[in-house]
């Protein structure tokens, strides 16, 4: 006869995929009730640690543990490389928006450089700590990108949660200034675009996924063709360029090339990549449209919002495109 305390460790095991049940969960209940009283079974419960143990093995089993049907080996490969891109770009952007930064304030001037070094200093201890910590943190997604392809997988997510953190900050002064955000729309998509792939590399690079790749190129050539093409993105259009446009340019690039060399050789392109690009280009035109909005129908922002517009169009295009690739690459599967 089931034990209450059993129908509870089953109701746990539900959160583990079909196919992981069918193979382990007699095995696993017999485990978690072998060694305990059986007088007291009704008055026991799963443990918090035991519930976490469960859960973890729920994440790894659903994105494609050894063993795993095929749906379950695509979709852990999608969550792989969403994470590994979403890190590419933001690493990028963490290098070249400094460099373009110091180069445009040490190029014009003692004013300028005084204007720049205000922001760290003669504003008290407590905001100059937090805008070098907002300067420095974000090259964490240079070290977790590196981290992650040298199969430094615990570096990797300590990286990429050290250089996300940055991303709250706005929020949290939101909660203790009196003065509301000028757009909280953006800086909340901000804030997902560092976390969900943050979190996402934590989930899905588990230990026992297969080690990270590129699906081309080395990870410096990769790496510094990405900086290329985001800071190319930002010098040739400054006026256009905010904190969405140099990732979101870049993306428009890779994808793009990742269309194209899909028709040439699908054979070779990586399993789940296409779900891949296409949840991280929905992630980019949510950023993308949560930063225009405010500037529609403003006198004078005809340019931005004009180019900011296109690049959402492309975005949202790609993205279909990927989407509808995503769901073939699964149906042949």
């Amino acid at each position: 006869m089931t034990t209450l305390l059993e129908a509870r460790y089953r109701t746990v095991l539900r959160l583990l995929p079909a196919y992981y049940r069918r193979e382990r969960e007699e095995e696993m209940v017999e485990t978690y009730l072998g060694d305990l009283d059986r007088d007291t079974l009704d008055q026991s419960r799963p443990t918090l640690g035991e519930m976490a143990s469960v859960t973890a093995l729920a994440v790894r089993s659903r994105l494609g543990a050894a063993g795993a049907p095929r749906p379950y080996v695509v979709l852990g490969s999608a969550a792989r490389l969403f994470a590994l891109a979403a890190v590419l770009l933001l690493a990028a952007d963490a290098v070249v928006e400094p460099v373009l930064q110091l180069t445009w304030t040490f190029t014009r001037g003692g004013a300028e450089r005084r204007m720049f070094l205000s922001g760290f200093t003669g504003r008290g201890p407590l905001a100059g700590t937090i805008a070098v910590a907002q300067w420095f943190l974000p090259l964490g997604w240079t070290v977790a990108y590196f981290a992650l392809l040298r199969g430094r997988r615990r570096l990797a997510r300590i990286a990429v949660l050290v250089a996300a953190l940055p991303s709250l900050w706005p929020l949290l002064r939101a909660v203790t200034d009196p003065v509301p955000l000028p757009e909280p729309a953006f800086v909340t998509t901000l804030a997902l675009l560092a976390w969900l792939p943050a979190l996402m590399l934590c989930a899905a690079h588990h230990r026992d996924a297969p080690p990270a790749r590129l699906p081309a190129g080395t990870p410096g050539l990769v790496f510094l063709a990405t900086c290329v093409v985001t800071g190319a993105s930002v010098v040739l259009l400054p006026g256009v360029a905010d904190l969405a446009w140099g990732p979101a340019s870049c993306f428009v690039v890779g994808a793009l090339g990742r269309l194209l060399w899909s028709v040439r050789r699908p054979d070779r392109a990586a399993p789940g990549g296409a779900l891949a690009l296409a949840a991280l280009g929905l992630l980019l035109l949510t950023v993308r449209v949560a930063a225009v909005y405010p500037w529609l129908g403003l006198p004078g922002a005809g340019a931005y919002t004009g180019r900011a517009l296109a690049q959402a169009a492309a975005l949202a295009l790609l993205t279909v495109l990927l989407t509808v690739a995503g769901r073939r690459e699964l149906a042949t599967g």
